[in-house]
C-alpha cells in the first residue's frame, strides 16, 4: 500500500501533515468500503495544469479543485490531482486556512475511490457530511 504525495508546478499547503493523512485515508477506506488500497497519487498543481487535465481528458472547460482518476478494480488505486489556486480561493471564501482547505479537498477524493458522488443536492449533502467527519479526525 502506498499513499503518496507529488508536486507539479504548484506545492502543498506548508504545515501538512502527510503521516497523519496517511493514517486518515486507510480510516476512510476501512470505515467505508472492502476494498484495501493499492496506491494512491495526490498531486498538487495550479489551475492551469488542472484545467488542461479537465479538458483533455474529460472534455470539461472549467477549473476545478480536484479531479479523480480511479484505476481500481479489486484494490483502490488512483491519481488524485488537486489545483492549489482553488484550495486558495476555497479557503478564502469558506473563511478556512489553505491548510484546512486543502485537507477538506484530499478527503473529498478519497471519498470518490469510495463510492460517494457529488452531482445532486442530497449527494453533496452527504459528501459535506463525510467530510466534515473525516476533517475533525485532522485537527
Amino acid at each position: 500500500m502506498q499513499i503518496n504525495f507529488f508536486q507539479e508546478d504548484a506545492n502543498f499547503p506548508s504545515g501538512l501533515r502527510r503521516t497523519q493523512f496517511r493514517s486518515i485515508v486507510q480510516v476512510i477506506v476501512q470505515n467505508e468500503t472492502r476494498k484495501k488500497i493499492d496506491y494512491i497519487n495526490f498531486i498538487a498543481c495550479s489551475d492551469n495544469y488542472l484545467l488542461g487535465i479537465n479538458q483533455n481528458f474529460l472534455k470539461h472547460d472549467y477549473f476545478t479543485d480536484v479531479i479523480t482518476f480511479d484505476y481500481s478494480e479489486t484494490e483502490i488505486a488512483s491519481d488524485v490531482y488537486l489545483s492549489m489556486d482553488r484550495i486558495a480561493d476555497n479557503a478564502k471564501q469558506n473563511k478556512v486556512t489553505k491548510l484546512n482547505e486543502c485537507y477538506r479537498i484530499l478527503i473529498h477524493g478519497v471519498l470518490h475511490l469510495v463510492g460517494y458522488k457529488d452531482k445532486t443536492p442530497e449527494d453533496k449533502k452527504v459528501m459535506t457530511q463525510k467530510e466534515d467527519y473525516y476533517l475533525a479526525l485532522v485537527e
